[in-house]
């Protein structure tokens, strides 16, 4: 019997960190660990939580045994940390935005922030599974994808790469998020009283998830129009991307061209003609589910994608990641 590793879970009391432990919990293969950076409540855990705890601080680290680190901490609290589990000889899988951007230019711009560490971004790796697996594997540092993108840049980039699309007829992408997306510090637009009967946009045009768009599915900034808004649900994204294709193409078509990219992707599922998802398929699990409805005549698609945007969209993909960086099955604690 192989022996269990344990990983430890920085910002474990957020939401996407609860999740983490959740599905660890469940890993086969994994014992969570809780490493504290700041000072934690026992009010704050779920009652009957036993998993060790340990400072986040070098001789915490060391006295945990850890291997591997998830951050699903801020931005500022990664790039000050992310370094010293490097140093320590550890594993980081960061579920913040702080190593998912290849320029300090574009933080300045998107993040409002001087990134201290260029060297790290440029090492790092972005996690999406589906596209960059094999270098995944060899990393110390992953960034893992945001919400947004992660629905965003699978269900555009197979068309992108397959010249399908008329893309100077635009892309627009209008995506609907769940309240938990917006972590589990009070602020006053989460409130119960703004969230319930409701539904706002924000960030338009410049949200801060679309250069990670723009890199990955190899965009420029004025072909992609990108609306977020709030849900009045806990979890859930919901993404309506609209598109034209350069020649009419039908249902099958454009089916064959996912086809091509996903038959063998576990998360992934392509619906039939006549099916498009929604955010119930995907409450609790890791999958991207990916609709469309067709008109060849006026070359018109309508991409329709659901993820949960804890799963998926944060700690479901960080676990599918480490499965790819400790040699696990890449769907273990997550089928």
């Amino acid at each position: 019997m192989s022996q269990r590793s344990r990983v430890g879970i920085a910002g474990f009391t957020g939401y996407s960190g609860a999740e983490l432990l959740r599905i660890l919990k469940g890993h086969p293969d994994v014992d969570p660990v809780l490493l504290e950076h700041r000072a934690v409540s026992d009010s704050e855990l779920p009652f009957g939580e036993t998993a060790p705890r340990f400072p986040f601080t070098p001789e915490g680290l060391k006295d945990s045994g850890v291997e591997l680190v998830f951050l699903a901490t801020s931005l500022e609290v990664s790039i000050e940390s992310a370094p010293m589990l490097l140093d320590a000889g550890l594993k980081c899988i960061d579920l913040s935005a702080a190593f998912r951007l290849r320029t300090l230019s574009n933080y300045t711009r998107w993040y409002n922030v001087e990134h201290p560490r260029l060297d790290l971004l440029t090492e790092a790796v972005y996690g999406l599974p589906e596209y960059f697996r094999e270098v995944t594997k060899l990393a110390r540092l992953v960034a893992n994808p945001g919400c947004y993108p992660t629905a965003a840049n699978l269900s555009l980039r197979p068309l992108i790469a397959e010249g399908v699309l008329d893309r100077a007829a635009g892309i627009v992408c209008d995506a609907k998020s769940g309240a938990s997306g917006a972590g589990r510090k009070p602020l006053l637009k989460t409130h119960f009283c703004e969230v319930t009967e409701n539904v706002s946009a924000y960030g338009v045009l410049y949200h801060r998830h679309v250069p990670e768009v723009l890199l990955t599915s190899d965009l420029q900034e004025y072909e992609f129009s990108f609306t977020a808004q709030l849900l009045p649900v806990h979890r859930g994204i919901l993404e309506t991307i609209y598109v034209r294709t350069m020649e009419p193409m039908s249902h099958s078509d454009l089916t064959a061209v996912y086809e091509k990219y996903y038959k063998d992707e576990p998360f992934v599922r392509i619906y039939p003609e006549g099916r498009l998802p929604d955010l119930s398929e995907v409450r609790l699990t890791n999958f991207c589910d990916i609709g469309m409805t067709v008109d060849p005549e006026t070359r018109r698609v309508v991409i329709v994608a659901a993820i949960d945007n804890l799963v998926k969209g944060a700690a479901g993909q960080a676990v599918q990641n480490m499965n790819l960086l400790l040699g696990y099955d890449e769907t273990s604690a997550l089928l």
